[in-house]
């Protein structure tokens, strides 16, 4: 059953938040909310979460009519950007707050406090308080309290979005593996597409408080359904009249049957890539068209910074062009 989202509208004055927004999170599934800032993926999070109420439309949680009920009593676990710890406890007492508020006995509480510890490896820092951990772990502190509870569904807003590169990448990875390993129901709202596409199971793409498109992070990236779903998940370049993805662009030393030549203005290394630019000959469409390479590729090819070269599509790149 997950969550199902009916009809649900909000307006914040004259600001249309979100517009008839209808959704099915399927039980188990890890399906994260992705579009720019500001697009409405923080209210409906809320609105699940029965921290926001929605001007119409109703929410179920696993078969349960919950639109008009409380927050508190919705059995949801809701994991912010900047963890709302309690300052005062230690973490194992910051992870337990939920238990105890719900006067669950003491055996009980200690046994499921000593089990998320080890899950988000924090045993050896039981003790400290959230000032003396790490961005990192102290966002795993506040996973761990939100699962204390066992919720019906673990709401995830933007949770890494305070944290450097690095972090944030090990502990996508680390979201993703416990996950796997626990199932429960989760939504995730991030504005980081690389995040979304490597840990969600299904994407919903969601701006200016409307529903862009719904699917597999493949289904999305491949057939994007408008020219705002291709551009916004990953870079998009003009090559002659249509919008296609940098990497999908065959670039040639040699003449050849193309859409556009001119010449490599701009060569930039980042990395293992070769990141170009090329000035199209076709003064009708003189903007320059951006093309990536891997270095081996490059290399075989032989060009180089001033180089007249042809471009084309590549075989199987209409799928993902507007």
């Amino acid at each position: 059953m997950g969550i199902e989202i009916r009809g649900i509208n909000k307006n914040f004055g004259d600001f249309v938040a979100l517009e008839d927004i209808t959704l099915s999170v399927p039980t188990g599934q890890l399906t994260a909310l992705l579009g720019p800032s500001g697009g409405g993926k923080s209210t409906l999070l809320r609105i699940i979460a029965g921290l926001e109420s929605s001007d119409s439309g109703t929410i179920e949680i696993e078969g349960v009519d919950t639109t008009n009920v409380p927050a508190q009593k919705r059995n949801v676990g809701f994991v912010f950007q900047h963890y709302a710890a309690f300052k005062h406890m230690t973490v194992e007492k910051n992870i337990a707050f939920g238990l105890e508020i719900r006067k669950r006995p003491k055996d009980e509480i200690k046994e499921r406090v000593q089990e998320l510890l080890k899950l988000v490896h924090l045993e050896q820092w039981s003790h400290r308080l959230p000032s003396q951990l790490s961005g990192g772990q102290r966002q795993r502190m506040a996973l761990a309290r939100a699962l204390a509870i066992q919720p019906t569904v673990l709401l995830l807003d933007e949770p890494f979005g305070a944290l450097d590169a690095k972090v944030r990448k090990e502990l996508r990875d680390w979201l993703r593996r416990l996950h796997d390993e626990m199932h429960v129901t989760t939504v995730f709202v991030t504005h980081d597409q690389e995040e979304a596409l490597e840990v969600s199971d299904s994407l919903v793409i969601i701006n200016e408080g409307r529903i862009e498109q719904i699917g597999t992070p493949d289904d999305l990236y491949d057939r994007p359904a408008s020219d705002f779903v291709l551009s916004f998940l990953g870079p998009v370049t003009m090559l002659g009249d249509r919008m296609i993805r940098p990497h999908d662009i065959e670039i040639s030393p040699y003449e050849q049957a193309a859409i556009v030549s001119g010449k490599i203005t701009r060569w930039t290394r980042v990395g293992f890539e070769i990141r170009l630019e090329v000035t199209p000959d076709d003064v009708l469409h003189p903007n320059p068209v951006h093309v990536v390479l891997t270095r081996t590729e490059a290399t075989a090819l032989g060009i180089h910074e001033g180089d007249q070269v042809w471009l084309r599509p590549q075989v199987g790149a209409d799928q993902v062009t507007s």
